[in-house]
């Protein structure tokens, strides 16, 4: 795999060595300084460049300009980041080939506590418009953040929870309107404070239309319509946030409110209503003395709940109740070495209920000890972790008491996970450096990869958990309970990575390798449900040939059971960033994953190879940008998985500058899809059925005071 693709490192290595001379770089409107950017997401504070993993961060004028409803396609250009895409109206983050219950999403450090790892149809409850930064830390980060960030972590960041003391009001408004749906978004960001005390207030307002596409939804219809039926939009929400703040400490706390309602595409008539409430707040304790330097507490409550209509009736309504805690404390140098310890709690209550709800009501409790250490020692920065936690799951026995002819009775799931790693940054000189992680980790099946049982609407199949079995006998298949209980994932993934950083250069290229053992996958069976039974595809079909067809949903829908194989996950991805003078800059990047089962086959859903390129001008107050992505085309599928043809999107913006007296203010115009180009995503559970959007213009403005 390195070898069919090193022409493209090969050229990105020899650019860099090239004595090529420009004008010294200054910072283009559209970045940020990544020698300076500090990961929130690392109780270290480590920048960029300190981090053994691959980390991304994206804030300011790129933010503004990747803007979308959903936090998947908002990060639909950051290297080795793909989205599940479920329509323009919900779509999670896909990392290195892995997503859902694999891959954390949290709102400044702390769970989102939503139900978007349980379905791909169920939107992040977390919102982009207001937040400060993005933070994308690529592979296992399980030390902090628990087994569930075994493929990474998505941290959403705002300003909330009030940091530093504010005099005076500072903030701003952003307001976007795009053609293609006709979708408006506003939102602002207010901060203030006298003295100790700081406040933080923002809120926000989208609404779309259907989703206009270039080509009918069905990939096997001709004509039809011109927009994505029901993937219309309507969300608003609001935070509250105040802080105490001092030299030696800070508290902190903040409420915040999220309704949205928004279509299922392609089911008219269908559509979710989404409601949360969130609480977090942080208490810290600084310039202690004694053997910990400072104390942090972080601490949320979140009360999550959407339900999923047909017209008026009310179909499925899902809960998730969560309570997390974080407590850690960064203690003296030790022969040298500086770190963090910490204890982390969490609790969920999470339940579905209604005719099409596909997995039990489950309590999930986890706890935690973990230890971080790092020391410099002449040109290498060690990093050294490792993490004990105690997981599980009590599920509901009731909800199986109607759906079998067996007795169902599971007692508590527990698991016990341990995860470490080991990492290197070796400066080898002032411009370059090289990465090196090792990580170990083992995650505990979700309670829904263990205890589905039903239709699952949204993705078109009908799941069984892990803790089950079919059987067949005289042609009749019983599903029964498992007499083993699942076993955990257990990743060994390894990270090497170069950059390389100067004035008018900056190019990073990263490798890795993941075996991950008991991996849990969706296997697709031959048979499909009737009637709340399982029967082959053929006596399915030959009934329907009969009768007609069904008029339950459910019925035919192809049976899934989470089944569990080593696979193996490698890949790549690179970034270059070259300024040819003060007024040019070229970008170009790549990423690529390939996932195989060891057995044989590949994992299903694993998005293509991608390389993009954009230029940007800028002279004055002006700066524009063109830029061209390719997706290959998906041929190494799974089983019962259809291929999907690669497509090019070019799209251009241009942002003019306003700076008055106490405004700094951006407009920008933007355009999409410029080619019109029919484009499905390999990744999503409805690519056949939900195209993405067409050509569109996008207009925006952004004040800052």
């Amino acid at each position: 795999m390195i070898i069919k693709h090193s022409p493209l490192v090969l050229a990105v290595l020899t650019a860099m060595s090239c004595n090529l001379y420009a004008a010294d770089k200054d910072l283009q409107k559209d970045e940020h300084d990544i020698e300076t950017l500090l990961i929130t997401a690392s109780p270290l504070k480590h920048t960029v460049l300190e981090s053994s993993t691959p980390v991304t961060v994206i804030s300011g004028e790129e933010l503004d300009q990747n803007q979308a409803a959903t936090l998947g396609e908002t990060l639909r250009n950051v290297p080795g980041v793909h989205g599940s895409y479920f329509g323009p109206v919900a779509s999670s983050p896909i990392i290195r080939g892995l997503d859902g219950p694999r891959i954390k999403i949290v709102q400044n450090g702390l769970d989102a506590s939503d139900a978007s790892r349980v379905g791909p149809d169920h939107q992040v409850a977390s919102e982009t418009s207001t937040a400060t930064q993005i933070e994308v830390l690529r592979g296992p980060a399980t030390l902090l953040y628990g087994s569930g960030a075994i493929g990474g972590v998505v941290n959403v960041v705002d300003n909330r929870l009030p940091a530093s003391r504010q005099d005076g009001l500072v903030g701003e408004v952003f307001a976007q309107y795009n053609n293609v749906a006709q979708a408006k978004t506003f939102s602002t960001d207010l901060n203030g404070g006298s003295g100790n005390f700081a406040w933080h207030m923002d809120a926000y307002d989208r609404n779309t239309g259907d989703y206009k596409i270039p080509v009918p939804a069905d990939i096997n219809q001709e004509g039809g319509s011109e927009k994505l039926t029901n993937s219309a939009i309507s969300a608003n929400g609001y935070t509250l946030g105040g802080g105490w703040i001092n030299d030696d400490s800070r508290v902190a706390l903040s409420y915040g409110r999220m309704d949205s309602k928004y279509g299922v595409p392609g089911e008219e008539g269908v559509y979710i209503k989404l409601q949360q409430n969130r609480y977090q707040g942080v208490v810290d304790w600084n310039n202690l003395n004694g053997f910990f330097n400072s104390v942090h507490w972080q601490n949320a409550y979140t009360d999550y709940q959407h339900t999923e209509f047909e017209g008026e009736e009310v179909g499925t309504t899902f809960k998730n109740e969560s309570i997390e805690s974080r407590l850690w404390a960064e203690h003296i140098l030790l022969a040298g070495w500086k770190g963090v310890m910490g204890l982390h709690y969490n609790n969920l209550d999470f339940a579905a209920i209604g005719e099409e709800a596909f997995t039990p009501p489950t309590k999930t409790n986890s706890a935690a000890l973990f230890l971080m250490e790092e020391r410099k020692l002449g040109q290498l920065l060690w990093q050294l972790g490792s993490r004990i936690e105690q997981l599980s799951h009590k599920v509901d026995n009731e909800f199986f008491a109607d759906l079998t002819h067996n007795n169902i009775q599971f007692d508590n799931k527990d698991y016990t996970a341990m995860s470490g790693s080991a990492g290197m940054v070796w400066s080898l000189n002032n411009t370059s450096a090289l990465a090196f992680n090792y990580a170990f980790s083992q995650r505990a099946p979700s309670a829904s990869e263990i205890f589905a049982y039903g239709p699952h609407i949204g993705s078109g199949t009908y799941e069984i958990g892990g803790g089950f079995n079919i059987v067949e006998h005289d042609g009749q298949y019983n599903v029964i309970q498992a007499s083993e209980d699942m076993d955990k994932e257990q990743s060994n993934n390894l990270d090497l990575s170069y950059r390389y950083n100067t004035d008018n250069w900056n190019a990073t290229f990263s490798i890795f390798h993941n075996q991950i053992d008991n991996y849990i996958f969706e296997q697709v069976t031959d048979l499909v449900v009737s009637d709340g039974i399982l029967i082959t595809q053929q006596a399915f079909d030959d009934d329907v040939a009969q009768n007609g067809e069904p008029e339950d949903e459910a019925d035919g829908l192809p049976v899934v059971i989470f089944s569990q194989q080593n696979a193996k996950l490698y890949g790549f991805e690179a970034q270059l960033d070259w300024h040819f003078n003060d007024q040019w800059r070229w970008e170009i990047f790549t990423d690529y994953t390939r996932a195989k089962l060891n057995s044989g086959g590949n994992v299903p859903r694993i998005p293509p190879m991608r390389v993009g390129s954009s230029l940007h001008y800028e002279l004055g107050n002006w700066h524009t940008e063109v830029e061209l992505i390719r997706n290959s085309k998906q041929n190494k599928i799974g089983a019962n998985e259809t291929a999907t043809a690669g497509f090019t999107m070019v799209s251009a913006s241009a942002n003019y500058y306003l700076d008055f007296d106490s405004i700094d203010m951006t407009v920008y115009l933007k355009a999409d899809n410029l080619t019109n180009q029919e484009a499905r995503v390999h990744s999503s559970y409805i690519k056949d059925e939900a195209p993405l959007p067409s050509r569109s213009v996008s207009l925006g403005l952004r004040a800052r005071f």
